[in-house]
């Protein structure tokens, strides 16, 4: 069996945000082909950011895909924008838009001044019961609690979120891949945080696939469309949302903090 070397160019990028050391990290590798799983899940370990986002030109759309140090996951926003950005930047310079194929499906992103607009799909949810389970992970009991690909849990209080310290062996035995705690907030429409323990990652800083869940829950219940969310994590990070049917466009900026190389073999 033949092993090669390849030296990849990397990026890091603060996502939702325009000042480095905010928002939300992630790695951004452009490869000119796919390398084996293995090789893509031992570099994102490496990296040991929330996400690390790979992707191959394919045409005219690019191929884009997310690991955690714990796997790969099927959706992620915050290394979409990232991705883009670097994109943007250094390789489709005249652009005005970019398109991805993804584990959940085609995602464009237009460059509109210095935001970038994902558009995203929307989770489908349904209410469950509140549990003392949720109650004594989060360490405040939920006034609802609503499961898609993961767990929404609505709290009394944005304060309740922003002071959240969760017990994250017991967040793990809860359903849900990610637990997202959420509230109406006084200077931001929505106050949010994201917790991801079950795939390596304590506290996602600032979460665009938790917004896919979030959004659509406050839309129903305040009747609007449009947002201004904060992620109220030690980074923090603002989201700016529109839901139109089963779409959602989450925009926000980014920030360069690194580019270099990194050297693997596969």
């Amino acid at each position: 069996m033949t092993i090669s070397q390849y030296t990849l160019p990397q990026f890091i990028v603060d996502a939702f945000t325009d000042t480095v050391f905010k928002g939300n990290p992630a790695a951004v590798c452009l490869l000119d082909e796919w390398l084996s799983d293995n090789t893509l899940q031992n570099i994102a370990r490496e990296n040991n950011l929330s996400e690390t986002a790979f992707t191959v030109k394919n045409d005219d759309y690019y191929e884009l895909r997310w690991f955690t140090p714990g796997g790969e996951i099927d959706l992620c926003g915050h290394a979409t924008l990232a991705t883009a950005f670097v994109l943007f930047q250094f390789k489709e310079k005249e652009a005005e838009n970019l398109t991805f194929e993804t584990q959940s499906g085609e995602l464009v992103v237009t460059r509109k001044a210095e935001y970038y607009e994902l558009n995203f799909p929307v989770y489908s949810m349904q209410q469950v019961p509140v549990t003392s389970e949720m109650e004594e992970a989060i360490g405040v009991r939920p006034l609802e609690a609503w499961l898609g690909r993961d767990l929404v849990c609505i709290l009394p209080h944005e304060n309740d979120v922003i002071a959240a310290t969760p017990d994250f062996d017991k967040v793990k035995a809860l359903d849900g891949l990610l637990l997202n705690i959420t509230a109406r907030g006084e200077k931001y429409d929505t106050v949010t945080r994201s917790f991801a323990p079950k795939i390596s990652i304590e506290e996602d800083p600032v979460c665009g696939s938790g917004h896919c869940h979030v959004i659509p829950l406050w839309a129903n219940k305040l009747g609007q469309v449009e947002f201004r969310a904060y992620q109220a994590s030690e980074r923090s990070g603002v989201l700016i949302c529109c839901l139109e049917g089963n779409r959602i466009y989450l925009s926000g900026k980014a920030a360069l903090y690194s580019r270099g190389e990194i050297y693997v073999t596969d």
